[in-house]
């Protein structure tokens, strides 16, 4: 039986289901574990934890008799709940985009300063915190379980000077999205977010010069470049305890199925599933974002130019999942539709993969704009279809991103 209580009212050999309150204002990675140890209960009420859940068949209650001293069969019952794997509480209810766009702007900003974080250590020769990384997965891996295309849209919009750092957590929301599409169980799920996140770490150790040049890079710093693959793999084993996965996604992740890649050359027989994932989401965010030295391309024209190759790149099955998982016309592509009229992609059909919910603002024929509007092109009888992509650079729209969100434009 589930029960909320005061932090108060805790005590050794309860079952912790739920903090009451964001990873973020909390000091554990996980929620659910039996108190074992006083000092947890200390913690607990230092934070910004108010209110617990606790579940009281796989612990002790509160009723009055528990207030004494638990004894040592009743604590030993209670750490014997937390060995064995607990059923994982239920999954968030998916919601409307314009329900988690704010919701997941604030992830976005929290996990930026955490990568950013994971850096910096990287940098002084400490290794990855796997505590922090996991509180840091669990809350995208909500936040995307609610509605996939919010935080991954925003994720998107990233600075140039933020690519490094927002390009772990965009790869990161990317794979858990993409391993629910492929149907993985809740621990493989969270496993691909970790890998997602932790995929560039490398990069941590490349000279800064290099990572952010404005400009093309010379042969030599390409070649530099290049070895972060290796380097990540050596900063996460070094640390020990590193996911399987996210070892493997973080040597791999820039292989190519014809065998082209690097660092080991590997073809499509040699590489694992999650590593073909991982090539997908990280082409897919790198060409989509604005770096130091190009625009991003349109997500739509981003999805046509990478079906094109999937002979040879990407693992043809996995970008096909993919693709279902994000859309052929992800949100924020900017599109004409039949009535010659200009639109950008604000949410996915649940009905239809080829016809989005959009909002059209322009209208080609007196070149102006016009009141938004709010169209969803899957409902029955529904006279306007996407005709073609638009290239955004042509119409220069200023305020697409703002549009498509409801949020105010970065600066």
């Amino acid at each position: 039986m589930h029960k909320k209580i005061k932090t108060a009212d805790l005590m050794v050999g309860m079952y912790l289901q739920e903090l009451c309150g964001s990873w973020i204002e909390h000091p554990f990675w996980r929620s659910s574990f039996v108190i074992s140890d006083p000092k947890q209960i200390a913690l607990i009420r230092t934070s910004k934890v108010q209110e617990v859940w606790i579940d009281t068949a796989k612990g002790l209650d509160v009723a009055a008799e528990a207030l004494q001293a638990p004894d040592a069969a009743a604590l030993g019952e209670a750490r014997a709940a937390y060995d064995v794997v607990a059923e994982p509480p239920p999954a968030p209810a998916p919601v409307p985009i314009t329900e988690e766009l704010a919701r997941a702007a604030e992830i976005c900003a929290r996990s930026r300063e955490a990568v950013a974080s994971m850096f910096r250590e990287a940098r002084m020769g400490n290794s990855v915190d796997t505590v922090g990384v996991n509180q840091l997965v669990e809350e995208i891996s909500d936040s995307v379980a609610r509605n996939a295309s919010a935080l991954i849209s925003l994720a998107r919009l990233k600075t140039a000077d933020d690519y490094t750092y927002m390009h772990s957590v965009a790869v990161c929301a990317m794979m858990i999205a993409l391993a629910r599409q492929l149907s993985m169980d809740d621990a493989k799920i969270r496993a691909a977010g970790v890998a997602g996140l932790l995929h560039d770490m490398g990069k941590a150790l490349l000279p800064i010069s290099v990572l952010n040049k404005p400009g093309k890079l010379t042969p030599a710093e390409f070649a530099i470049v290049r070895g972060h693959p290796e380097l990540g793999h050596r900063l996460l084993s070094k640390g020990g305890g590193a996911d399987p996965m996210a070892l493997d996604v973080c040597l791999h992740h820039h292989e190519k199925t014809d065998g082209s890649g690097y660092p080991e050359g590997l073809k499509a027989v040699d590489l694992s599933l999650y590593a073909k994932m991982g090539a997908v989401c990280d082409v897919y965010d790198a060409i989509t974002s604005n770096r130091p030295y190009k625009t991003g391309w349109d997500p739509a024209e981003s999805m046509r130019m990478m079906a094109q190759w999937t002979n040879g790149h990407f693992d043809a099955t996995v970008f096909q999942a993919f693709a279902e998982s994000i859309g052929i016309y992800p949100v924020g592509s900017l599109v004409r539709l039949t009535s010659g009229h200009i639109a950008v992609v604000v949410e996915q059909s649940a009905s239809a993969f080829t016809a989005p919910i959009v909002k059209v603002f322009f209208s080609t024929k007196s070149m102006a704009r016009i009141t938004p509007e709010l169209l969803d092109l899957s409902v029955p009888g529904s006279r306007e279809k996407i005709s073609t992509r638009e290239n955004p650079a042509k119409w220069n729209f200023q305020d697409l991103n703002t549009l498509w969100s409801g949020l105010p434009a970065a600066h």
